[in-house]
């Protein structure tokens, strides 16, 4: 994705539980609040006042809405300092990619564009 922190690293800490896919799974959709998608998970970490988080809930939940199995999450970065802290998210809009087992395989802060969150996309799928 488009963005000033487009690192696409894996293994940043968003893999909550080890050994088999059920424990990753659970324990990253419990510290999210949300369960994640059957195929990738979108997760935007957006702040209240934020004019390009408003736009990018509406891209991030277009692209869902059109590909099977991706689920878009808003995580409110005021309210969850400890993740914000935990996964280095420096400003808002922060987009991450994740693949079926919760990791992260791209990140991008900024606003991103649909075509580029789909391109996206195909790392996790």
């Amino acid at each position: 994705m488009r963005g000033s922190d487009d690192t696409g690293r894996s293994g940043t800490g968003t893999d909550a539980g080890s050994g088999s896919d059920g424990g990753a799974r659970t324990g990253l959709a419990a510290e999210l609040g949300a369960g994640l998608g059957e195929r990738a998970t979108l997760v935007q970490f957006s702040s209240a006042f934020c004019a390009p988080c408003r736009a990018t809930r509406r891209v991030l939940g277009e692209v869902a809405d059109m590909v099977p199995g991706v689920t878009h999450v808003e995580i409110d970065a005021e309210a969850r300092l400890d993740l914000v802290r935990r996964l280095g998210v420096e400003r808002t809009p922060t987009v991450l990619v994740l693949d079926a087992d919760g990791r992260e395989v791209r990140r991008a802060a900024g606003q991103p564009r649909k075509a580029d969150v789909i391109a996206a996309l195909g790392a996790a799928l």
